[in-house]
């Protein structure tokens, strides 16, 4: 299986990724685009013309996203819907109220290396956040990706999923002590791994997902580390929001993209397998990508949300 290249890379845009692709009549949503990559996602691919949800804990910031968005880009169909990712109901209530086929959803929102938190049902924040919740949103959205025909999931990771692979035993921290970055890594390789089985499961339904790192960019995302991630990124590698979001739009709407599944992108190319930690901002952990695992965790996934019905 060869590795998938675009012309696009590091300094690419989000605008530059888009240029000249039509989605008119198509339908997308993006979670977190109330602000930094989730925003700038959200207004690339209101620029080919889809009508775009954000989908926003804050529904303020996220309707005046909206409006800026629908300024810049004249489209008019950019609209915000409340979505809270660590509350079960609040995910039912958005998927049970959405209505027709959708193209692309983008799992966009996360939290990274939080204090520890836990929700109502036990869960750790973080994978409650990054994980369960755009779990149970693509699952309760399957009916409408399958109506589309030939819809894509994007999954935002990190190249932090290198720093824990899913620790079947203990993945909520019931007995281990809490490590904020170990958790981030945790949540990171779960997005991974839906990607790798969505496309499997989703096959006849000719559903794709695919996951990427976006780069080192300075957002919200950060506000518990101070500004930065668990480690010192060069400034030659920070990235502009704008350029953050490239690799998101690519695999949201490029004919390049077109059938393929189950992998992990960086800069805008698909990445190796590696493993060991590589030490850059490239390369996915052979745990990540390991359809065993990705089935595992997937059935876990059910089952924690089963119980939480």
């Amino acid at each position: 299986m060869n590795a998938i290249t675009t012309p696009f890379g590091f300094a690419s845009t989000a605008d530059e990724v888009v240029s000249g692709i039509d989605l008119t009549g198509r339908r997308a949503v993006v979670t977190g685009a109330s602000s930094g990559i989730g925003a700038e996602t959200a207004r690339a691919l209101a620029a080919t013309g889809a009508a775009v949800t954000l989908a926003v804990r804050d529904m303020t910031a996220g309707d005046r996203i909206a409006k800026d968005i629908t300024i810049s880009t004249g489209n008019q169909d950019v609209r915000a819907v409340h979505l809270d990712l660590t509350d079960p109901a609040s995910i039912t209530a958005f998927t049970a109220a959405w209505q027709g086929p959708l193209h692309v959803l983008v799992n966009n929102a996360g939290v990274m290396a939080c204090p520890e938190q836990y929700t109502e049902q036990g869960w750790e924040w973080q994978f409650a956040t990054n994980h369960l919740g755009h779990f149970a949103l693509a699952t309760g959205l399957h009916g409408a990706l399958a109506a589309d025909g030939h819809a894509r999931v994007v999954a935002v990771s990190s190249t932090g999923h290198q720093q824990s692979p899913i620790v079947w035993d203990d993945v909520n921290f019931a007995f281990r002590r809490y490590d904020p970055w170990l958790a981030y890594g945790q949540s990171k390789t779960a997005n991974v791994l839906f990607a790798v089985e969505a496309t499997r499961r989703w096959a006849d339904d000719n559903i794709t997902a695919n996951a990427l790192m976006p780069g080192a960019i300075y957002t919200n995302l950060q506000r518990h580390t101070g500004g930065g991630g668990s480690g010192r990124v060069a400034a030659e590698l920070i990235k502009t929001v704008e350029q953050g979001a490239a690799t998101s739009a690519l695999l949201a709407t490029s004919p390049l993209l077109e059938g393929v599944g189950g992998r992990y992108f960086v800069d805008c190319d698909e990445t190796e397998v590696v493993d060991r930690r590589s030490g850059t901002l490239h390369g996915v952990a052979r745990y990540a990508v390991d359809p065993m695992g990705a089935r595992r965790l997937w059935e876990l996934s059910e089952d924690l949300l089963a119980g939480a019905a």
